[in-house]
């Protein structure tokens, strides 16, 4: 599944712990200049650098692209030691935290899996498939929702910050899902479930988020909320990122 630029811009734009200001992108040729050295970038990181050009991610900067004059710049993507072998290192947490790359030799059609890095122990991990899965985790963290309310979320969300489909489909992403919740009062009516979406005209789509069932999804007007939408909702899938085409 490919990243959702247009709902990445809004995650990137409403999360507590990124900053960015789409003032003046990198520039096209800047751009290519850096792939001739580092190798093809990933589609959502370079969307990032030609709509954003500089940001930081909880006051830490995210490697980017300067002007020629100042390419060895701590922050340039293309400084000495950024790229070591298939790792290319974009982020360092603050104060000594651990570091993050692309790994260049697990690619996901236009983009590259991301790494952690641990600062102690040197071990990696990998938490997303993309950059914008990368974004999406850390603000999922911020905002207090762990790596995602179920685990098919926690999959979704290690891609791309939700999903708008044409037909109206809309998939959360951890800026929105909170707020969707509180306002159609879901932990009150269905306090075993979690609103993952709707569909753009009165219906919800609903998981649940503890039992042994957690991949099966259900439509139900989202005026008659109750506590089993299982019994009251139509069932749509079972295979949420199949259904979206992922």
């Amino acid at each position: 599944m490919e990243p959702d630029l247009t709902l990445l811009r809004q995650l990137v734009e409403g999360s507590p712990v990124i900053r960015a200001t789409p003032t003046q992108g990198v520039p096209e040729p800047a751009l290519r200049a850096a792939e001739s050295i580092v190798g093809t970038l990933p589609g959502s990181y370079r969307w990032w650098l030609s709509t954003y050009g500089t940001g930081t991610l909880h006051g830490s900067e995210i490697a980017t692209i300067p002007p020629a004059d100042h390419a060895d710049a701590h922050d340039s993507l293309t400084a000495p030691g950024r790229l070591r072998g298939d790792r290319l290192s974009f982020y360092d947490e603050p104060d000594g935290g651990d570091s993050y790359a692309f790994a260049l030799d697990r690619p996901t059609k236009h983009e590259y899996a991301v790494v952690r890095r641990d600062h102690f122990t040197g071990e990696e991990d990998e938490i997303a498939d993309t950059f914008a899965g990368f974004l999406t985790v850390r603000t999922a963290l911020a905002n207090g929702l762990r790596d995602g309310p179920n685990p098919t979320m926690a999959r979704l969300w290690r891609t791309t910050p939700g999903v708008l489909l044409p037909n109206g489909v809309h998939i959360y992403g951890p800026d929105t899902i909170a707020e969707r919740n509180t306002t159609y009062e879901v932990p009150e009516y269905a306090p075993h479930w979690v609103l993952i979406g709707d569909d753009s005209g009165g219906s919800g789509f609903l998981m649940r988020h503890h039992g042994k069932d957690r991949t099966s999804v259900y439509r139900l007007d989202l005026g008659a909320l109750d506590t089993d939408p299982a019994t009251s909702g139509t069932r749509v899938t079972d295979d949420l990122l199949g259904w979206l085409g992922g």
